[in-house]
């Protein structure tokens, strides 16, 4: 993007200085060097990966993958370069932390839950796109828009099954389901950046899983709806339904 604003620059007649010049085409080639690290199925896999754990725990996502970025274990594409700054691996890192605890507790986690869909799918969508900048802006949007229907799955799967799993008078299965959860999307990570063929594979199961659960716990997906909607719509939730 700099480059194009050096471009039209010399087109009015306005020539910057060459180190500026010189500072464009270090960065272009800093990016064209990200992206050539990675070929399109890696950066697919990144993208799915990033959408389908953001359904869960956004904040985590984007704390692992920045924490990644920043110690050089993986070559980050130019449009999530911003998940590696400081102050947002600060605040990620502190909402991680809020959200590790919340979690666990039961029915404090379907509010959680409830208050940070806002948030958990347009944020897997936009982090799905920025796997591919803003260089490419077909792929992005095909990205975002995997990311955005993966996050909401996944979303979906998680609430509906901490719904049922509340219903049980004693903790240990959420807990375990959390822990499960929080190791989860550090694989998911590691496997699509690591083995991008495998997570493919590895996605569509939980795709087909998702769908499963979704089917059995119908019912209580139908209470995670109401509650949202009483939520946002600051009315009462409407009575189940016999």
């Amino acid at each position: 993007m700099l480059d194009a604003v050096l471009q039209w620059l010399h087109r009015i007649g306005l020539h910057p200085q060459p180190a500026l010049a010189d500072a464009a085409d270090a960065a272009g080639r800093h990016a064209s060097q990200a992206l050539g690290q990675m070929d399109m199925p890696s950066l697919l896999a990144l993208a799915g990966a990033l959408g389908w754990a953001s359904g869960f725990r956004l904040y985590a996502v984007v704390f692992l993958v920045g924490a990644m970025g920043a110690a050089g274990w993986i070559v980050l594409p130019p449009g999530l370069h911003l998940l590696a700054h400081p102050v947002v691996l600060a605040a990620s890192g502190l909402m991680l932390l809020v959200e590790f605890f919340a979690d666990k507790i039961p029915w404090l986690d379907s509010v959680w839950d409830s208050v940070n869909s806002v948030i958990r799918i347009p944020g897997g969508a936009l982090l799905a796109a920025g796997v591919f900048g803003g260089d490419n802006a077909v792929w992005g949007l095909a990205a975002g828009l995997l990311g955005g229907s993966l996050a909401a799955t996944s979303f979906a799967t998680k609430a509906t099954t901490r719904a049922a799993l509340n219903t049980s008078p004693e903790p240990f299965s959420n807990w375990f389901a959390s822990l499960f959860e929080d190791g989860l999307v550090v694989g998911i990570v590691w496997l699509a950046t690591q083995h991008p063929v495998a997570f493919g594979v590895a996605l569509l199961v939980m795709v087909l899983l998702s769908a499963v659960l979704l089917v059995v716990l119908w019912k209580f997906l139908r209470a995670v709806l109401r509650k949202l909607r009483a939520f946002f719509g600051g009315g009462a939730p409407a009575a189940p339904q016999a």
